[in-house]
């Protein structure tokens, strides 16, 4: 017997018991079988398939006006859901704590590189304060032995102001993604000597959320390139389109197999599953076309009023086929 003849043989027993004895037992034997098949991968519609074959079935063996058993299978059919409601109302509210855990995480991101640019620039500036007063007092060999230290400081002052823009731009938050991503993709390219084209559409500012969270994603692709890629060349694409906001990343590196990446949860498979994580609590959804020796397309796509304050996710928390089924209809990995 076929896994699908044998659910219907279940769900058909379930309901002819609950007709025949219409008692509390029987309504609780459904609402198990309904949790057992939202546990083996069944869907909410492959269940009301399974309820409505099953009622079909008896009502072409019953005799007279079958208004009644189409009535009381009605109990059978909300018992079967039940555990299906509760999934739902769970992932609603576990997407609702990570929507607010992002934003949390933002909110210290923005102070750690606020306080590492100023509190750390007055320090350094302390410093050459201090170097200025003692080289007056300094003989003219030991004087020019501070110059080298000033280059040196110099030099981590730099360092300190990227770090600071890259934790958390104050560009973003000021003019928005684009010359942000302009600011990151340009400090990237220049570290790792690889040409990167970036292109930003959007006529208008996104929503604050949105726009931390594609920011996100294009630095932890970067990141990801920079490590792993061995790409000569990138291209960064962010465009609006009906009500959908998508951005894509692709080099011409290595590429990955990206099903063993995300199964990995080491190194690049975080990175996949931070991406994911960021996505979810506004609704959006990612997908990743790579083979090894191929290079890698990474499309994050997040609708317009997901990152709107109080704005619902997908009840799947990818918006795709609604179970959460890795792989997309068409063939792509969605992570």
């Amino acid at each position: 017997m076929t896994r699908e003849a044998t659910w219907r043989e279940e769900f058909g027993r379930a309901l002819e018991a609950h007709l025949t004895r219409r008692d509390e037992a029987d309504l609780l034997s459904a609402y198990e079988l309904g949790r057992r098949a939202l546990e083996s991968g069944l869907g909410v519609l492959d269940v009301a398939g399974l309820v409505h074959g099953a009622l079909s079935s008896v009502c072409a063996r019953a005799y007279g006006d079958p208004l009644p058993l189409v009535q009381a299978a009605e109990d059978v059919l909300l018992e079967c859901l039940s555990p299906f409601e509760m999934a739902f109302r769970g992932v609603n509210e576990a997407n609702t704590a990570l929507r607010g855990l992002n934003d949390f995480l933002e909110e210290q991101t923005r102070r750690i590189s606020h306080e590492l640019h100023d509190e750390a620039g007055q320090l350094l500036a302390s410093v050459h304060m201090a170097l200025d007063g003692l080289g007056s007092e300094l003989a003219p060999a030991a004087a020019a032995r501070l110059d080298t230290i000033r280059e040196m400081l110099d030099g981590i002052e730099e360092q300190l102001r990227r770090l600071s823009h890259e934790l958390r731009p104050t560009i973003l938050d000021d003019l928005g993604l684009g010359p942000a991503l302009e600011f990151l993709t340009g400090g990237v390219s220049a570290r790792n000597g690889v040409p990167i084209s970036l292109e930003v559409v959007p006529e208008k500012r996104l929503s604050p959320r949105t726009e931390a969270v594609l920011y996100r994603i294009v630095q932890e692709a970067l990141n990801n390139v920079a490590k792993h890629a061995r790409a000569s060349s990138v291209t960064i694409h962010v465009h609006t389109q009906d009500g959908t906001t998508t951005c894509s990343i692709k080099d011409d590196g290595v590429g990955f197999d990206v099903a063993a990446a995300s199964a990995d949860g080491q190194g690049r498979g975080i990175g996949l599953i931070g991406m994911r994580e960021r996505l979810v609590p506004l609704g959006g959804a990612l997908t990743i076309e790579s083979q090894p020796g191929r290079g890698t397309l990474l499309v994050a796509s997040i609708p317009d009023d997901g990152g709107a304050p109080g704005a619902e996710p997908y009840p799947n928390g990818q918006g795709d086929n609604g179970r959460g089924n890795p792989r997309a209809s068409d063939g792509r990995h969605r992570v």
